[in-house]
């Protein structure tokens, strides 16, 4: 199919300098072969291209969602990408644990490859992954891991596996205890990865999971309010996560159905503790509310003090940095075209958490573009519809 080149006219970049005010107004142009070919004020008009107007919106580089389940028809709570994807401003989607090594190759070769979207996985250290994570554990006793045939199906996938996945509460693990984590632990140190760590209701205690993590790996629904997971409810433990994410361990949103606190992640962003990325854990009991989308998750984390450029930042090229893909001179001529095109813009939305509790949104980000290359997609939040909000009371969702 030919393809045309993409003017994208006054917009004004933010985000791919982290932690940097939003530049002066300018126009992308984006040749028919994906890459970047000019950036600059009042570009002259290219024969044939696309145009989209800014009108002076925001452009930043492609939302990435570093926790969200797409592996569509292999688990029952995952969604198809679309509904996570360019439609709705991501154009990085990082599954996190749907697959495990007994699964990974219909993944990859049903739902991965034919995506418009990038999208990379955190291999779950269960070889079934999350099948039917609401009913069947993953991780019910040693049988249901095999470290052989794991390291040899990442070995074959490295261009799609990016780190280890478990899930590390008692509503997955029973009473087998903190010795999944150990067990994932070492596989993903022989396979230099880092790993994703889901925590909830304990045991394991959250600090026990910590204990064993290194710099890279990453802590996902680090703001959950569960009893017993709470990083403000122990003043030990807020002591130990701030200490470790000073040292490098990447506290990750994960908002999910069960697994975000307006609280909690209030009192420790006015207490100094940001989180390294923002993402949705939007499956198949989410999407539908609390948690909607990638915009209204990166809202929230607005709404309760995180500034503008840092979530940008949470949302772009942090989770980006995290799965190894480049993050510098993501606008040089020559680089391929990832950008998200969005606005910032009042709202009374009321919104609630994964507990319930509810808060109004004043500031709401609306993405209007995605590119991925010579991809241009119009975007949107996904709106709810009357008489689908579902609630999910389940730790194991997430």
């Amino acid at each position: 199919m030919e393809t045309e080149a993409i003017l994208i006219r006054n917009v004004r970049p933010v985000g791919f300098t982290p932690g940097a005010a939003p530049a002066a107004a300018t126009d992308i142009l984006v040749g028919a072969d994906g890459r970047i070919r000019s950036v600059g004020p009042a570009l002259p008009p290219t024969p044939g291209a696309r145009i989209v107007e800014g009108g002076g919106a925001y452009v930043s580089p492609g939302w990435t969602d570093l926790h969200a389940h797409v592996w569509h028809g292999g688990t029952d709570i995952s969604i198809r990408p679309k509904l996570a994807g360019m439609q709705r401003g991501v154009t990085t989607i990082v599954d996190a644990g749907s697959a495990g090594e007994a699964t990974f190759h219909g993944f990859r070769e049903y739902i991965i490859e034919p995506a418009d979207e990038r999208i990379l996985a955190f291999l779950n250290i269960g070889s079934i992954g999350l099948v039917a994570c609401n009913r069947v554990s993953e991780l019910i006793d040693i049988r249901s891991i095999d470290i052989d045939r794991t390291i040899a199906v990442v070995e074959a996938n490295r261009d799609l596996i990016v780190g280890i996945k478990c899930r590390a509460s008692h509503v997955i693990l029973g009473s087998w205890g903190i010795t999944p984590v150990k067990v994932a632990k070492k596989v993903a140190k022989i396979l230099k990865l880092p790993m994703m760590i889901h925590v909830g209701e304990p045991p394991p205690t959250y600090d026990e999971v910590l204990e064993l993590l290194r710099p890279g790996d990453i802590i996902t629904h680090c703001f959950n309010g569960k009893a017993g997971g709470s990083i403000v409810e122990d003043e030990d433990l807020w002591d130990l996560v701030t200490k470790c994410a000073d040292q490098g361990i990447r506290l990750d949103v994960g908002h999910g159905g069960a697994s975000f606190s307006f609280k909690v992640a209030e009192i420790a962003i006015q207490r100094g503790l940001l989180p390294f990325s923002i993402s949705t854990d939007l499956h198949d009991h989410s999407l539908n509310g609390p948690v909607w989308d990638m915009a209204t998750t990166m809202s929230k984390l607005l709404s309760v003090g995180m500034p503008f450029e840092a979530v940008v930042t949470a949302s772009t090229t942090a989770p980006m940095s995290a799965v190894k893909l480049a993050t510098d001179d993501l606008l040089g001529i020559g680089k391929v075209a990832e950008l998200t095109v969005f606005d910032l813009v009042d709202s009374d939305l009321s919104v609630r958490d994964s507990q319930g509790a509810t808060a109004k949104l004043h500031k709401m980000f609306e993405p209007r573009w995605a590119v991925r290359g010579a991809q241009l997609v119009r975007a949107s939040r996904h709106m709810p519809k009357e008489g689908t909000a579902s609630v999910c009371t389940c730790g194991a969702h997430g």
